[in-house]
C-alpha cells in the first residue's frame, strides 16, 4: 500500500472497525434478491420491501412459482419493477432447473442470472462466499477519485485500482467501510473538506 491508502484504510478502521452488511438477507438467495432490488434504490428502501417479498417467497422454488404480476406489485416502491420483477422470476427459475435451487458459488454462472452484472455478482462472492471481491457503487468510485486513489472513469477500473492498492484480505470489509463513510462524511453533494475526516488529511499531507 502507498501512504494515501495507508491512511485511508487506518481511518476507516477506526471509523468503522466491524461494518455490517447494509442489506438484510437470511441466505445467499435472499441476499441475491435483495442486492438486484437495490439498483437504483436506498438500502433502506430495500430493507423496508424485502420482509414483505421473502414473506411469500423467501426460496427459489417458492418465488418462480409467484406470477410475475405479484412480485412487481410488491417491490414497485424499489422503481424499475418491471424489469426487476421479470428478472427476479426468470433467475429464480434458472436457479431451480440449473442450480438444484441454489445460488452457485460461481463468478461467470453469477454473472450469466437475469439482472446480475459484476457488481451484484461481486457483492453475492463476497458477503454469502467469503471469496474476496472488491464490489464497486457509486459511493466507492466517488470516494476513490476524490481521494487520489483511482483516476477511473469507469467502474471498472476503480475496481482494478483499489485491488492493486489493498491487500486481498481487506477487500470484503473495505467496500462496506467506504460505502458507510461515503455515505456519513463524503457526499457527493454538499461535501466540505474540513468536515470530511479522509478529505481533510489528505489535503493537509499534500501542503
Amino acid at each position: 500500500m502507498n501512504a494515501r491508502a495507508r491512511t485511508v484504510k487506518r481511518i476507516l478502521d477506526k471509523l468503522f472497525p466491524r461494518p455490517k452488511i447494509p442489506l438484510k438477507h437470511k441466505n445467499a438467495y435472499t441476499l441475491l434478491i435483495a442486492v438486484v432490488l437495490s439498483a437504483r434504490c436506498t438500502d433502506k428502501k430495500v430493507n423496508e420491501i424485502t420482509p414483505k417479498l421473502f414473506a411469500k417467497a423467501s426460496t427459489p422454488e417458492k418465488m418462480a412459482a409467484l406470477p410475475q404480476s405479484t412480485i412487481q406489485s410488491i417491490i414497485k416502491p424499489c422503481g424499475l419493477s418491471p424489469a426487476k420483477s421479470k428478472a427476479i422470476k426468470n433467475l429464480s427459475k434458472i436457479l431451480v432447473e440449473d442450480y438444484g435451487g441454489k445460488v452457485p458459488k460461481d463468478w461467470e454462472a453469477l454473472e450469466k442470472l437475469p439482472g446480475v452484472g459484476h457488481k451484484t455478482a461481486s457483492v453475492v462472492m463476497a458477503q454469502a462466499f467469503k471469496e474476496p471481491a472488491f464490489p464497486i457503487d457509486t459511493h466507492i468510485h466517488r470516494c476513490a477519485k476524490r481521494w487520489g486513489l483511482s483516476s477511473g472513469k469507469t467502474v471498472k477500473q476503480t475496481e482494478k485500482d483499489l485491488k492493486a492498492l489493498f491487500p486481498k484480505a481487506s477487500w470484503i470489509k473495505l467496500h462496506l467501510q467506504i460505502i458507510y463513510f461515503g455515505r456519513k462524511y463524503c457526499p457527493a453533494r454538499g461535501h466540505k473538506i474540513e468536515n470530511c475526516p479522509i478529505c481533510s488529511v489528505l489535503e493537509k499531507s499534500q501542503t
